[in-house]
């Protein structure tokens, strides 16, 4: 459909040239001062690629339940393990080290945080037994806990809100309706 190419303007002048449809009263003042036009792009967009998303995808295969970590969330206070790898690659191969120590080094470094997170948890156990107490939630969850832990309150919310169960019930009640109607054939 050729007539629908084009901007609103040039459109809507096909429009009125042809007859399709009643000149608007703000066509004339448009015609005057024509909106802006901003340039398209020429083809496809590039996709965004920065120096360590190799390093990212490496990592990744390596550790895939890391996955669950949110990559594309920049947060200077605490970015996901894999861009810290993939950032500490980077900073050694720029003071010379080669690719393949690079990233042996920053994998060595990343198990001795993740083993160092897991010994502090357990101390912190320890000393909660101790005293009595009950043990803190751990601070270093994985990420599949942190996504589970998010989702629990809905997932119990569908057994004791009413208005869930009354859907429930409804539901039941068709299914029965409509099973009794399918064997009566």
């Amino acid at each position: 459909m050729s007539f629908m190419r084009g901007d609103m303007l040039s459109r809507t002048r096909k429009l009125v040239k042809g007859l399709a449809k009643a000149q608007p009263s703000w066509l004339k003042a448009m015609e005057q001062a024509p909106p802006a036009t901003f340039p398209r792009a020429a083809g496809k967009i590039p996709t965004i690629i920065l120096p360590e998303d190799v390093y990212v995808k490496k990592f990744y295969k390596k550790y895939p339940e890391s996955k669950a970590h949110d990559a594309i969330r920049f947060r200077a206070i605490d970015p996901p393990p894999s861009r810290v790898f993939a950032l500490r690659v980077l900073e050694l191969k720029e003071r010379g080290v080669s690719e393949e120590k690079a990233i042996a080094m920053a994998d060595m470094e990343y198990l001795t945080q993740k083993k160092a997170k897991k010994k502090a948890y357990a101390r912190l156990k320890e000393i909660a037994r101790l005293q009595g107490k009950r043990p803190p939630p751990n601070p270093y969850p994985s990420a599949i806990k942190e996504i589970q832990a998010e989702e629990r309150k809905y997932v119990r919310d569908r057994f004791y809100n009413p208005k869930i169960l009354e859907i429930v019930k409804q539901q039941k009640a068709e299914a029965m309706e409509s099973g009794e109607n399918q064997r009566g054939w």
